[in-house]
């Protein structure tokens, strides 16, 4: 074979490399945005945009976006072009990332203004012959991400300057310093809180809290000295709705039967009154089918899967976002919701085999006190063994168990 039919194998082989890469690469950017459209609504960390916008507008929406993917525990945030903010319908953008500045690129532009240096970065790709542009952008890392000096960051829909906000500020660079904020970080909202139904709930398990030492023992306080977001969900009233709703249909759109509020108290006796709600409701059935002799007897649902299902989503729960578990019923299943997502040093497959990674290290310790749960890692497994892996359904910020209806 000569020198020239090697050089031409050659390059036909690092063609075909190069181009194997960039299709794996597209097909990437297209499931990380087909991911975001199916979300409800725009979460903090990712924004939809229809096409022009100013470039000092995209800088602060950089800075915003990437501090708001720290706050939340995401490597990244996304500003995506091609995307009705409401419908999520996907738009042929005309969004030129291409565009110049004054004369200077506007990725140049963007990147002499944002402080730290962070490697955003644009993608263009193709989803249903629509034009779709995704702008990457890591989360911050040791220092909050800033535009020309002034750090932005998503509170709901809004992109806000930080230093509006000292307390979120203050958080924010606590996570950064720290890798990871716990519930026994964060201060309580109100500092004169009560125990008193958290004392009955102890003494009714055979365990004495002492006054004098109860914080200390329970880490109620954080590291300032002030009782922290944990003894806020302990307290008499933690100030923390938890509902359980009921449809009469399949989805929320159907007939909203009724609403049960069982928060806004110590979160054990929540967790307590919707378990014996949950037992209430799982009436017993006769099962008449191929019936001979005698009749079989079965519930509603399985009260062990679901209490399993409750228990997880409530110690496992992004408690710091602000937001509790959710749990509707329909006519056709229930569904747990909790807040967060695997914990970082978590993997699917441990995760269905039980592999147990405490998201809220205090407050599981005190479930395992009141032997409210095992810490065995059993709760996941119980559930697949009665209604498969199928039941999970993993969001990027939530994991929502569906228990089916017999």
């Amino acid at each position: 074979m000569s020198k020239r039919h090697v050089c031409a194998i050659m390059f036909l082989e690092n063609f075909n490399t190069k181009y194997a890469c960039e299709v794996y690469a597209m097909d990437k950017y297209i499931k990380i945005i087909e991911r975001l459209i199916a979300l409800d609504a725009e979460e903090e960390w990712f924004e939809f945009k229809e096409s022009h916008t100013a470039p000092a507008a995209i800088g602060e929406y950089i800075s915003a976006l990437s501090n708001a993917a720290a706050f939340h525990k995401k490597d990244f945030a996304y500003l995506v072009w091609g995307i009705d903010d409401e419908s999520h319908k996907l738009i042929d953008t005309k969004f030129n990332f291409r565009q110049n500045v004054k004369g200077e690129p506007l990725e140049h532009f963007l990147a002499r203004k944002i402080t730290p240096d962070i490697l955003f970065v644009f993608h263009e790709v193709e989803i249903m012959k629509k034009r779709i542009v995704l702008l990457e952008i890591p989360a911050a890392s040791k220092t909050p991400t800033s535009f020309e000096k002034n750090r932005y960051l998503r509170i709901g829909s809004s992109k806000v300057n930080l230093a509006q906000y000292p307390e979120r500020e203050a958080v924010l660079f606590e996570i950064l310093r720290r890798g990871e904020i716990n519930i026994h970080d964060v201060s309580a909202e109100d500092q004169s809180l009560s125990f008193e139904r958290l004392f009955t709930y102890y003494a009714g398990k055979g365990i004495e809290l002492k006054s004098n030492t109860f914080e200390k023992n329970l880490f109620l306080r954080n590291p300032d000295g002030k009782l922290n977001l944990l003894a806020q969900l302990l307290s008499d009233n933690s100030h923390v709705p938890i509902r359980v709703s009921v449809f009469s249909g399949e989805s929320k759109a159907s007939k909203l039967f009724s609403v049960k509020e069982f928060g806004n108290t110590c979160l054990l006796l929540s967790l307590d009154k919707i378990l014996e709600y949950g037992d209430v409701i799982n009436f017993i059935q006769a099962d008449e089918r191929n019936r001979i002799t005698t009749r079989k007897d079965v519930p509603l649902f399985d009260y062990n899967a679901f209490r399993e299902a409750v228990i997880n989503a409530f110690v496992h729960n992004r408690w710091i976002d602000g937001n509790a578990p959710m749990i509707t019923i329909y006519s056709d299943r229930i569904e747990i919701l909790s807040r967060g997502s695997i914990p970082k040093n978590q993997t699917i497959e441990g995760f269905y085999l039980g592999e147990s990674v405490p998201v809220n290290q205090k407050l599981s310790d005190i479930f395992l006190q009141l032997h409210i749960s095992e810490r065995s890692g059993r709760g996941v497994p119980k559930i697949v063994e009665v209604y498969g892996k199928e039941v999970f359904d993993f969001g990027e910020n939530s994991i929502v168990v569906r228990i089916r209806l017999k």
